[in-house]
């Protein structure tokens, strides 16, 4: 089992730099398609349901009411819409994680996914402190003492440095380790033990790591945006 990050084919060329098609670029486009044609599955189902929800609308009802609790209790009130976002931030990354059981490489084991949503956080971040505390929010960086402004300007950055870092690290770090599972034992014993690792760091790890980095997320937001001390 080879766990290298393989290019597949040559895209196109931005100047001098050349963009490859990579095994978790396609990844990345099958888990997008497949969650974009669920989502059309679920408005089609969606004009059908009743008043008293049973089966297929029991377990969407369920998922909404679940994710809405959550980003009510996580985010707070004021920030509560957020949590449509995330809802498909976390359905996103459990796609991913949840990919390598279908023999793709997972989009999150590729630092330039994991590193485009820890962006997005850092932008939600920032734009709702501004937003919910204008001044306010400046004037958190020079607390307790003015001194502190280097060290707080830091802070801003090491957070989605480590929420990019921590998800990715994590899954790719299972695919070496299932890999070298493969390389290293004899063909007769490849069918127990790496199977059973394979259950563990795609299906276990990879819904802790996607909890993990939404509460992260949500928890990062409300910590510069929320006007609650």
């Amino acid at each position: 089992m080879d766990f290298n990050n393989r290019i597949l084919a040559l895209l196109f060329t931005w100047g001098d730099t050349p963009v490859y098609l990579t095994e978790s670029l396609l990844a990345t486009w099958i888990v997008m398609g497949v969650l974009i044609l669920f989502t059309a599955y679920v408005n089609l189902r969606m004009r059908k349901f009743k008043g008293v929800p049973t089966g297929f609308q029991n377990v969407v009802e369920l998922l909404v009411d679940t994710m809405h609790g959550f980003a009510k209790e996580t985010l707070g009130e004021e920030l509560e819409p957020l949590g449509a976002y995330f809802f498909g931030v976390f359905a996103f990354v459990l796609a991913s994680n949840y990919s390598a059981l279908f023999g793709l490489r997972p989009p999150t084991s590729d630092l330039a996914t994991t590193g485009a949503l820890a962006i997005g956080t850092f932008i939600l971040c920032h734009f709702f402190g501004i937003r919910k505390k204008k001044g306010q929010y400046f004037k958190a960086y020079l607390e307790p003492m003015v001194p502190f402004l280097p060290l707080n300007i830091i802070d801003i950055f090491t957070k989605p440095v480590s929420l990019a870092f921590r998800l990715y690290g994590n899954i790719l770090s299972g695919i070496i380790i299932v890999g070298l599972l493969y390389n290293m034992l004899p063909i007769v014993c490849r069918f127990l033990l790496p199977n059973v690792a394979h259950a563990f760091f795609d299906i276990i790890v990879g819904a802790i790591q996607t909890y993990i980095f939404t509460i992260l997320s949500m928890t990062f937001i409300r910590e510069i945006a929320s006007k609650e001390e």
